[in-house]
Formats: structure tokens, sequence, C-alpha cells
């Protein structure tokens, strides 16, 4: 693994702090450690939506659907198109840093990997799950920490919607499979 010079400032409030009326505390922290940790969050966001949401009123309660076309159908939003929706949001108000689910089976083709270090990233995390794949890359003459972490199968809602999908290019998946791979993308110097 490299050892990225450029470091990403990240200002720790403590309330301790707040209350002696000192100021607050800088920290540093390496490109790998903000990955990690946007990941913790996307990822625990992301299966709370399918499991409790999803999962349990469209799969369990069958109370609701979810669906690609949710407004027409006045459905719930698929997990991945929240999770494109976020995304979306987050670009619109920073460029410190960028995120996306693709896979190298898509059920939408814009999910599909488009550089080489995004093939190799989503290839490693299926050849050794568990384990999350960190790069480098230029994109627009723009260097950027790349991460990737394995989008796995937490819920029959997953593996069912993209078995069943008629634009699905694999229809075997099973529950903890890696499905794709979340990507973030820091620039850095």
């Amino acid at each position: 693994m490299t050892s990225y010079g450029t470091k990403i400032k990240a200002v720790l409030l403590c309330g301790a702090m707040a209350f002696s009326g000192a100021t607050a505390v800088h920290a540093e922290m390496e490109e790998q450690e903000v990955a990690d940790l946007l990941h913790l969050v996307m990822s625990s966001d992301r299966t709370v939506y399918t499991r409790m949401i999803v999962n349990r009123l469209a799969v369990k309660e069958k109370v609701i659907t979810a669906s690609e076309h949710f407004e027409d159908e006045k459905a719930l939003v698929l997990p991945a198109q929240m999770f494109r929706f976020g995304a979306e949001m987050v670009a619109e108000e920073t460029d410190a840093f960028s995120y996306s689910l693709l896979s190298l089976w898509p059920i939408n083709k814009q999910n599909a990997p488009a550089t080489d270090l995004e093939k190799e990233g989503l290839q490693y995390l299926v050849d050794n799950p568990g384990e999350n794949f960190y790069g480098e890359e230029e994109l627009g003459g723009q260097n950027y920490f790349t991460a990737f972490y394995a989008d796995v199968a937490v819920a029959e809602a997953c593996t069912s919607c993209h078995n069943d999908h008629k634009d699905s290019p694999k229809t075997d998946f099973e529950g903890g499979d890696v499905m794709g791979g979340v990507v973030i993308r820091i620039p850095v110097e």
C-alpha cells in the first residue's frame, strides 16, 4: 500500500473545550482513514434503509413495492437509487470527495466500471471477500486517492431485485454475495 503525503484536515470539536472557552482541536487524517469513515456512514445508512424499509415493507410485509420507477408507481426508491441521489446531492455541495456505486454486473449500464482502476478494484473485491482495495489514479488532470468497498447483498430485497430484473447480467446472487462496490474518490495534490 502506498503512503499518501497529502493529508486532509478535519476539525474535531470537543464539548469540554467549548465549555472551557478553548479553541477547536485540529487533527490531520490520511485519505484512507477519511474514506473508511465516510464508507462506514454510507454503508450503515444503506444497510438500514435496505433492511428496515425496503426489505421489511416490500418483501416481508408486502405493504408497498420498491421500484426503479418509484414516482410513476408510487413505490419506494430502490436502495441503489437512494445511494445515487445522496451522491448527487453531495456533489452539488462539495468537491472534497465523491462517491458512487459500481458493479461488474450493473443493471443500469451507467454503473459499470469506466476506468482501469475501477475494473481492477471491483474485481479485487469479488476475489477477496472482506477486504478493501485502495489506489491512486489521474482523471482530467487531477490525482485522486480512490477507495473500493464491497457492496454486499444484505437482504432478500437485494438478491431478488437483481436476480429477477430483465436487464440484470447476473441472476444467481445469494445473500452475502458481493454485488458491486462503493467507490470513494478524494482529490490529492
